[in-house]
């Protein structure tokens, strides 16, 4: 390690006190190989009498360094929250289990009961899982609420050794009175599959405890989807599902319609992206309805919906008094059925709710809209890059210039971009748009 990084870590750690409960080194982008360089941060572990928080985070770390500061946590027996991400960039893999054990042996020998463990963003694969398992079935992972291990690469190998890890703690802590209750549980980009999201999904269903789950771009069809539906079911806490970018569709979907019948503390679905199709979205609707009562967000974009199912779920979740944000982006809905869309949204925007459809979103609230335009250009401008406008588009900024919110001096601002030949393909929309432009502007005058 070059002198100036251990300037860097040791003029870091001179800022980093927070009280003696927290140290961080997160983001210097060092490269800790041996001892010396970390001395200064095993120094500063030393005599923080009361850690209870070590931030690693954006640093990358040898075997070496990993095993002096082993030794320095082996006495930290508060410890309980260890952020660890992005940790090994650049390792050989065959380092990181290794470095890990090391790490996780210390916490063991020191009698550390965690609550938080996040290893997100280290690409270790099955083998890296390997070197936190016998961490994870210790009695330090016992008391373990939150568990994150995202885009660490683990695939189906990985996933199953997780499963059983967690079974295993689950077992032991339960043999001793105080069974193992993990509230959240991220792990996105894994690669799981089908194999590995069954072998979770037992562990799920054995725990009950979860709160949050995370899994999304895992590669996991309807097979996986149907198994930790079953296991959903078991979790009653459930707020958050997020299984974004996988493919649910039929089976799956009604299976995850299911489980929702049982989750009424659920607020944030996100199914966005999983191929639901119209009719998975219409039982889930139907769900949704009757059930779910304080649901706030809900995402089912690029599911391939048609414009009946659409207005099927925006008519469900129009009565949810806590509704924010509904995302039907990316669906097949044409401009007949972006108008149709458009309708059920001014109800929903007296209650203030986020909706975003047809390849457009306008976010709104009382006091301010945030418009995404895709397609204004200057002309100005030497170059341009010409993207497809749609129907949807236009209706929800004609939406949104009718409301109290949307200022005149934004209308003539806006009106100004209105000749250009991209607005050609949607004539009748941007017609309307550029009548309601003239209204709010007139109004000025």
């Amino acid at each position: 390690m070059a002198s100036d990084d251990i300037a860097q870590l040791a003029d870091t750690l001179a800022k980093t006190h927070v009280g003696d409960e927290e140290l961080t080194i997160k983001g210097l982008g060092l490269k800790l190989d041996d001892a010396a360089s970390v001395e200064e941060l095993v120094r500063e572990i030393e005599q923080h009498q009361s850690l209870r928080a070590l931030c690693l985070e954006g640093n990358t770390m040898g075997v070496d360094a990993a095993w002096a500061i082993a030794k320095a946590l082996e006495s930290k027996d508060m410890l309980q929250r260890c952020y660890w991400s992005d940790m090994f960039t650049g390792r050989l893999r065959s380092e990181i289990p290794t470095a890990l054990r090391c790490l996780g042996d210390a916490l063991m020998c020191a009698g550390v009961r965690l609550t938080e463990l996040d290893l997100s963003d280290n690409a270790f694969g099955p083998d890296g899982v390997k070197g936190i398992e016998r961490l994870l079935k210790s009695p330090s992972c016992h008391t373990l609420r939150e568990l994150k291990l995202n885009n660490c690469g683990m695939g189906v190998g990985g996933g199953k050794i997780l499963a059983e890890a967690l079974i295993e703690c689950h077992r032991r802590s339960t043999e001793v009175g105080a069974p193992f209750r993990l509230r959240v549980f991220v792990a996105g980009r894994n690669r799981l599959e089908n194999e590995g999201a069954r072998a979770l999904a037992k562990a799920f269903q054995l725990i009950g405890s979860l709160e949050e789950v995370h899994m999304p771009q895992n590669g996991i069809n309807h097979a996986g989807v149907v198994a930790l539906a079953s296991a959903m079911r078991h979790n009653r806490e459930l707020r958050v599902l997020n299984f974004n970018d996988n493919t649910f569709t039929k089976k799956g979907t009604l299976a995850m319609a299911k489980a929702l019948t049982h989750l009424r503390s659920l607020q944030v679905v996100n199914f966005g992206d999983c191929l639901v199709r119209s009719e998975g979205a219409i039982a889930l609707a139907a769900v949704i309805r009757e059930g779910v009562p304080v649901l706030k967000e809900l995402n089912l974009s690029y599911g391939e919906i048609t414009e009946a199912a659409a207005l099927v779920v925006a008519r469900a979740v129009m009565d949810k008094p806590q509704m924010e944000r509904l995302d039907l982006n990316g669906n097949c809905l044409g401009e007949d059925g972006c108008e149709a869309l458009r309708e059920v949204m001014e109800e929903m925007d007296k209650n203030n709710t986020d909706v975003f459809w047809g390849f457009f979103c306008v976010t709104f609230h009382r006091d301010t809209v945030v418009l995404i335009n895709h397609f204004v250009s200057f002309q100005g401008e030497e170059k341009t890059t010409k993207v497809s406008l749609v129907p949807g588009q236009l209706l929800c900024l004609e939406h949104a210039v009718q409301q109290k919110y949307f200022e005149p001096h934004h209308a003539a601002l806006l009106q100004t971009f209105m000749n250009t030949d991209a607005l050609k393909s949607c004539s009748g929309a941007g017609e309307r748009l550029s009548s309601a432009l003239k209204k709010k502007c007139d109004k000025e005058q």
